[in-house]
């Protein structure tokens, strides 16, 4: 811990010119509650921490066209208490509500989760599954990505040197559209996913589902996006047999992992009960709206 250095700069151009003049290892700080941990576990010790809470950019959640925009540093819990946002997008607000407990929630970021890069990381599937991007400021400029194509595998992601999430967007709405997150822990609470499913589908006026995204967490190395699953519930009524391909679709898709949390086998039929149940209550939500 010797050395280590603490900057809290006020705009993201300071940001990324410290980021990008680290010499050695540079940590960004957004809510702080995966990056502190590595750190007492002495799992990574950082020169530089780049505390962004201080950048008006990444505060905030705001209207962004017909969609959102939350900054970096927003935290699940001020996420929760923004009725707009959990009306339109229940399931990211789900996702990101899970993440530790209630004193963690106020700190806790999407941001931080995605770019810890854990495959059981619970806010990543919904933002995937609703075709979220993120907005990433380096040395070169900005540049918009999905949220899919951060995470390259355990622990690591595709920023590069300098760069940092500012904000992550959500698209617009249509009228009946909806989704939700549901995830298997084996505690009662505050543990990691065995398996994490979001599910984001849009619906016709006629209850027809005309478009779909089914995401699988913490059943391989970065999540899973099901295309059979998808393709399960596009032209169904999102009824039993479209349900049950869904399950099905999900279960093949899985490539779990033994550990002392769960099996192989339990993973994997767990991943078809939460995607079919996830496409249930995203389609019964969108049928309300």
């Amino acid at each position: 811990m010797s050395g280590m250095r603490y900057e809290a700069p006020s705009t993201v151009d300071e940001a990324v010119a410290l980021l990008a003049g680290a010499k050695g290892a540079a940590r960004v700080l957004a809510g702080g509650t995966d990056l502190l941990v590595q750190m007492r576990a002495g799992m990574t010790s950082p020169g530089l921490i780049v505390d962004i809470k201080g950048i008006a950019e990444t505060k905030g959640i705001s209207v962004a066209g017909d969609g959102f925009r939350i900054g970096a540093s927003v935290a699940g819990a001020e996420m929760g208490e923004h009725a707009d946002l959990t009306a339109a997008w229940p399931g990211i607000v789900e996702g990101a509500e899970l993440i530790g407990s209630t004193q963690v929630q106020s700190r806790a970021t999407m941001a931080g989760n995605l770019c810890n890069a854990s495959p059981a990381a619970d806010s990543v599937p919904a933002l995937i599954a609703a075709g979220a991007t993120c907005t990433v400021a380096g040395p070169n400029g900005r540049r918009e990505v999905p949220v899919k194509d951060i995470p390259t595998g355990p622990g690591k992601t595709s920023l590069g040197a300098g760069e940092f999430i500012v904000d992550i967007k959500l698209p617009a709405r249509p009228a009946h559209a909806s989704d939700a997150y549901l995830r298997m822990i084996p505690r009662t609470e505050m543990d990691i996913a065995i398996v994490g499913a979001g599910v984001n589908l849009v619906l016709d006026d006629k209850g027809t589902c005309t478009e779909a995204c089914v995401v699988l967490g913490a059943v391989g190395p970065t999540t899973i996006i099901v295309a059979d699953a998808a393709a399960a519930l596009v032209g169904s009524k999102v009824d039993d047999a479209a349900l049950a391909a869904v399950s099905a679709a999900a279960r093949a898709a899985a490539t779990p992992i033994n550990d002392k949390r769960g099996t192989i086998e339990y993973r994997t039929k767990v991943a078809g009960v939460l995607a079919s149940r996830a496409a249930a209550i995203a389609a019964d939500r969108a049928r309300s709206k």
